[in-house]
């Protein structure tokens, strides 16, 4: 089968950073599916694990086959596979464990799939299910926020929102709690990305954030989801939180938090790792199929949208690292997708 792979770290404008090779399609296992990818989208995982020295994962010859995030046809199931059957169009994110999905079959466990919303083609559904399951875990499992339209329920700022997981994170708050949304964007385009996903109020993360925040949410806000650069704001973040509010992260800060800054207002501090179920094959792993499921409902009712913003063409070396390198410039919006392989 064709796939993208890398053998060693090197810059995205060299050629030799991704590579198109040929290798024999996967087996499924008891519990997996066997999927032939359709369409894929581009995370910043995929960036930071190719840039962090030579492949870690599993791979062969020395490969390793990158993307988490797929939708796709499946062909094949495993022994002991209840939910699913040859020809259910499917999507989801894969586990950081296994290989990548940049290939034209791919196995995946039954339980972190669902099947595809059927209002969508492959490639927007491709864009949604990592920053899905990372959004919603955050808000929901992490911060345990309370789903409904309640009236006072508070405010939430969402760092850095015109990126993939902040795309997903604004509609679900706005949609789903009744929660007033703040997000941070610092250019007229992804500002004007982040009104028309439902954020009720704009500020620029290039200008302190604590006065601008304050001046929407008196007191300060219950919720915070830092998704980039959280130690460079962290201690404008501490101050524009209220009292006994929580906040949650999923970058990896580069030099350490001082979270002794939190203790005066009682502020809990929670990480988001979304293949967290799948590495640890936790009890309640399936939360993630069933999570997409929802999705998928909520996105056919029109109540969520995909977050495409960039199709880079087929999935080939030459455009994933064009991906990688829009990714990396750190002007991109919304979600890339990738789709159909060449031949």
């Amino acid at each position: 089968m064709k796939a993208v792979a890398f053998l060693k770290s090197l810059p995205i404008d060299r050629e030799e950073s991704l590579v198109d090779v040929s290798m024999p399609a996967p087996v499924p296992g008891p519990r997996d599916l066997l999927v032939e990818v359709h369409a894929v989208s581009v995370n910043p995982v995929d960036t930071k694990i190719r840039t962090r020295g030579a492949p870690q994962g599993p791979g062969a010859d020395g490969l390793t086959v990158l993307g988490w995030d797929a939708a796709g046809l499946v062909v094949a199931v495993g022994g002991e596979v209840t939910a699913f059957q040859p020809g259910d169009a499917v999507y989801y994110a894969g586990s950081v464990d296994r290989p990548g999905c940049n290939s034209q079959y791919h196995v995946v466990d039954e339980r972190i799939v669902a099947r595809k919303p059927a209002s969508l083609g492959f490639a927007d559904a491709a864009a949604l299910p990592l920053t899905a399951i990372t959004a919603w875990e955050m808000l929901f499992d992490r911060l345990r926020i309370r789903k409904g339209r309640e009236a006072e329920a508070g405010s939430i700022l969402i760092l850095g929102a015109a990126g993939g997981v902040g795309s997903i994170a604004i509609q679900l708050a706005r949609r789903l709690t009744g929660l007033a949304v703040i997000a941070t964007a610092s250019r007229p385009e992804t500002q004007l990305w982040c009104r028309d996903l439902g954020a009720h109020h704009v500020i620029d993360h290039r200008q302190p954030l604590t006065p601008q925040v304050l001046a929407l949410s008196e007191g300060g806000v219950q919720y915070v989801l830092a998704l980039t650069r959280t130690e460079e704001h962290f201690d404008d973040l501490v101050q524009l939180m209220a009292p006994q509010s929580a906040i949650a992260i999923i970058d990896d800060p580069s030099n350490p938090l001082d979270i002794n800054k939190l203790k005066a207002k009682s502020i809990s501090l929670h990480w988001e790792f979304m293949f967290t179920r799948s590495r640890f094959q936790t009890h309640d792993m399936d939360q993630q199929g069933k999570l997409l499921a929802e999705v998928a409902g909520l996105v056919d009712a029109g109540t969520l949208r995909s977050t495409v913003q960039t199709r880079m063409g087929t999935i080939n070396a030459a455009n994933l690292r064009k991906a990688h390198a829009l990714l990396e410039s750190g002007r991109s919006v919304g979600k890339i997708v990738l789709e159909g392989f060449d031949g």
